[in-house]
């Protein structure tokens, strides 16, 4: 088959990621430099160690070493007896040692892999190797994009951030299933505690993509070896967002399967993913391994990691949580999905569960306080000093001081827009539960005032009975129970 034979069907995309995760870590990896850089000044969290000033020697941030331990034990890698530290060398502005310290040969993370459904279906994403890096400085294109910028300014905040870098196999055949694996990714790291998908860069996707003859794809979905080496892989950086990376691989499968059907070689190098433009742009030729020169980082010794998985514990993870929920709790497998969406969101449903009816509390804090922080665009860790508040709503609808009704509609909207707590809104708003005999007076009320609708009633259509307890609820603001309501209302036109 001629190369301007091959036809759309007839190629199959194959990717593998490099996915660089900031670590939550109060100081950088070798130096004590904080790296809450955010809103700070450019280059105003620097220091010898992480600017590469001749003497400078480097120390090893523990905190990142436990870390990266926990990371391993989530994907079920390999956490060997030793591991050791490299130079990476090549010049770039935002690395200012001119080379950058990483993990080789003996990364502290193999042979993993994560779980992750993808169009209905379970299957595992290998894992090739996670290893710690530090991060270079970051670039900063004025006046245009990186192939067309008037001049670039460089801010060296975040030399020295550490990073964890997961390496994958070539696993996957579209951009929807690279997206599906970020999403498991980051709420798994989230979950461990070691990643913050708030804070500005911190996951970043580099990811290998090439097309190859669908032919070259076993049953069981591998590719040999030969197949991957014969294919001239592009290298697509700076991805920034699950949807970024979504949009990027999308655009470059096409753009490389569109050069294969006329006839054009793709070629192996690196590109950049322009978000603004919604494309990838050439930025080099893709370097070999032998192009970094790397060596042994002399002034770190090996590190010995063997019993740091035994030791470290880590907490139970979204699907397992998930899993037990739906036994625990009885909870349908959507209602475990929503409430095991973050860890906080899960903490907070068992906190609620503990004390209440587990069904009333998922419907109050899968369906109504999630679904209004959602209409908000906000999380619920931006209520976090605020969930007894919610626990008490709670509280005063299952103890039926406030009808379901109000509470949702009025009491939780009214205590996230205006933070306040339920009581105040309650007492403000007159919602308090409508009394027995008030609730009797205003069904009674009601019946004589629509003589229509009760011989509807008695007539058999249906809507008759909604129209007298809407009617019965409006007399009383609200405040009535409409279930209660109901069953006076069927008492009373029985009779």
């Amino acid at each position: 088959m001629t190369a301007q034979a091959v036809q759309q069907e007839d190629l199959a995309v194959v990717i593998g990621l490099e996915v660089h995760v900031q670590l939550e870590t109060d100081t950088k990896i070798f130096c004590g430099c904080s790296t809450d850089v955010a809103d700070a000044k450019p280059n105003s969290h620097t220091c010898p160690v992480c600017l590469g000033l001749p003497g400078a020697l480097p120390v090893l941030n523990e905190a990142a070493v436990e870390s990266a331990v926990e990371v391993g034990k989530a994907i079920d890698a390999d956490v060997p007896e030793e591991t050791t530290f490299h130079r990476k060398n090549y010049f770039y502005p935002d690395l200012p040692k001119g080379f950058q310290i990483t993990q080789y040969d003996a990364p502290i993370c193999q042979d993993g892999e994560l779980a992750v459904e993808v169009g209905g279906q379970r299957r595992s994403v290998g894992i090739r190797r996670a290893h710690l890096e530090e991060d270079p400085g970051s670039l900063q294109h004025a006046g245009g994009s990186i192939d067309s910028a008037d001049y670039t300014l460089i801010d060296y905040n975040r030399a020295g951030v550490p990073l964890m870098e997961i390496v994958t196999e070539p696993d996957f055949r579209d951009a929807d299933e690279v997206r599906a694996f970020l999403a498991k990714l980051e709420e798994v790291l989230e979950y461990l505690g070691v990643f913050d998908s708030g804070r500005d860069g911190s996951l970043r996707i580099d990811a290998n993509l090439s097309v190859i003859d669908a032919g070259e794809i076993g049953d069981d979905g591998e590719i040999s070896e030969e197949a991957l080496d014969a294919a001239n892989r592009t290298e697509v950086k700076n991805i920034s967002s699950h949807k970024g990376a979504q949009k990027a691989l999308a655009y470059e499968a096409t753009r490389q399967k569109n050069a294969v059907q006329r006839g054009r070689e793709v070629e192996q190098e690196t590109r950049h993913w322009d978000e603004s433009r919604g494309i990838t742009v050439s930025m080099r030729s893709k370097e070999a391994e032998k192009d970094y020169r790397y060596f042994r980082e002399a002034d770190l010794p090996p590190l010995q990691v063997s019993d740091w998985k035994e030791r470290l514990e880590i907490p139970e993870l979204p699907d397992a949580r998930r899993e037990r929920f739906r036994e625990e709790y009885g909870l349908s497998a959507e209602a475990a999905s929503k409430l095991t969406s973050t860890r906080q969101v899960a903490d907070f449903y068992e906190d609620v569960a503990s004390e209440y009816d587990p069904d009333l509390a998922a419907t109050w804090v899968a369906d109504n306080l999630l679904g209004e922080l959602n209409y908000r665009d906000k999380a619920i860790t931006d209520v976090a000093d605020r969930l007894d508040e919610f626990t008490r709503l709670v509280e005063l609808v299952a103890s039926g001081e406030i009808t379901t009704k109000n509470a949702e509609e009025t009491v939780l909207r009214e205590m996230l827009d205006e933070s306040e707590d339920p009581e105040t809104i309650i007492e403000r708003e007159g919602l308090g539960k409508a009394d027995e005999g008030e609730v009797e007076g205003a069904v009674t009320d009601a019946i004589e005032e629509n003589p229509d609708a009760v011989e509807d009633y008695h007539a058999g259509e249906d809507g008759a009975l909604n129209f007298l307890v809407g009617q019965v609820m409006a007399k009383t603001g609200g405040s009535a129970d409409p279930g209660s309501v109901n069953g006076l209302l069927r008492d009373r036109l029985d009779e």
